[in-house]
């Protein structure tokens, strides 16, 4: 066993004072008469001990006794108080450390009332050396006794965890800043592989449009040729035919060849056929087409009108053409064209392409059936069908 000190050898409480450094200098040089614990001879041994305890551990510790809570401290402790205010032993505790008081009252108060406390990372926000900044406290109050067992100060046996705190949040934040460069690196790499995915869908899709396109400029072309009686009218026809294919084309681009409102693609293929504000009355609701329905359609009341425009209404200045269309929710979709006010209309010798093309060819991009009614007060032309392609 390690020996004890012999207890022939005392040594009195001033003696152990003076061989502890500034500290225990402070202690002596302090005038206690003037402070509620009185001269230095007459303090209990309770309090003689604690200091002792306090002086003799490399653990930060500080205590405060008495009725004013005076302070007390150790060495290892010191360098918290530093750039506080001047002479820190015997200060009383809510006058020294009135700037934090309402944050560590509730402890101490728990510590008076015999109970002790434990609290991590305790943010305080305190000044020293004219700086005032937020800091953090690991600690633990313990309540202290007097010779009698009455409660006279408590233990504060602490850690400033500052730095520690201050390192782990900026470590969070780093932490935080390479999460938000990774998410949004991998968004980056994803709206690419998004991006290179679509562009390879468009292009499959661009493709098969001009494969669709080229195909009903070739039918437009071949028929226009087979049923013209000159070639000087099979080309007039053809440019005609084909120009308002490439208005339906141009509208669609602009409307990235998403579903077209079908009151936008009548009134672009009919732009070329209005002389006046009142020669076409459109009735319908709003109405999506595919690319392929928008310029079937368009094409074929380009061929309604051209036909107006010779034959029909549109010959004379009273003529007047409704053009109506309705949708139901099962996608059934029926589109009319009725004229009046024209020179009287009879039904033609012979069937060319432009009737072909309104009976046949565009109710096929509607799955559904075409008809063109001679009345004698002008033509009439109906078409039933879906607007889902596959229908």
């Amino acid at each position: 066993m390690i020996p004890l000190r012999p207890e022939s050898d005392p040594e009195t409480f001033e003696d152990y004072l003076r061989k502890q450094g500034w500290i225990g200098a402070a202690i002596l040089g302090k005038t206690w008469a003037e402070t509620s614990l009185g001269p230095i001879a007459g303090w209990p041994q309770a309090l003689k001990a604690t200091i002792r305890l306090a002086l003799g551990s490399r653990q930060h510790m500080v205590f405060f006794w008495g009725p004013d809570l005076l302070q007390f401290f150790n060495e290892a402790y010191s360098p918290t108080i530093v750039g506080m205010p001047p002479d820190p032993i015997g200060a009383p505790f809510e006058v020294y450390w009135a700037e934090v008081l309402e944050g560590v009252r509730p402890f101490a108060e728990q510590a008076l009332s015999g109970h002790g406390t434990w609290y991590e990372d305790l943010p305080l926000r305190l000044t020293r050396g004219g700086v005032t900044k937020d800091t953090y406290w690991t600690f633990s109050y313990s309540p202290l006794y007097d010779d009698a067992g009455r409660i006279s100060g408590f233990m504060n046996v602490v850690n400033e965890t500052t730095r520690t705190v201050e390192a782990r949040n900026a470590l969070a934040g780093a932490n935080a800043l390479v999460a938000s460069e990774y998410e949004k690196t991998r968004q980056a790499l994803t709206s690419q592989r998004e991006a290179e995915k679509r562009q390879r869908l468009l292009q499959r899709e661009l493709a098969h449009r001009m494969k669709n396109t080229l195909a009903m400029v070739q039918a437009v072309v071949t028929q226009s040729l087979r049923h013209a009686p000159s070639l000087d009218e099979a080309a007039e026809v053809v440019s005609a035919r084909i120009q308002a294919l490439g208005r339906a084309q141009e509208m669609l681009t602009e409307a990235n060849w998403e579903a077209s409102d079908i009151r936008e693609v009548l009134e672009t293929a009919l732009e070329p056929h209005k002389d006046g504000d009142d020669r076409f009355r459109f009735q319908g609701p709003a109405v999506g087409l595919s690319s392929q329905q928008a310029m079937g359609l368009a094409l074929a009341v380009h061929e309604l009108a051209t036909n107006a425009a010779k034959y029909g209404a549109l010959a004379q200045e009273t003529g007047r053409i409704e053009v109506s269309w309705t949708a139901q929710d099962d996608r059934s979709f029926l589109f009319s064209w009725s004229e009046s006010g024209g020179p009287p209309v009879a039904a033609p010798d012979r069937k060319g392409f432009g009737s072909r093309l309104v009976e046949r060819v565009v109710p096929g991009y509607f799955v559904g059936r075409g008809e063109l009614r001679y009345r004698p007060d002008g033509l009439a032309y109906r078409l039933n069908g879906s607007l889902d392609p596959e229908a």
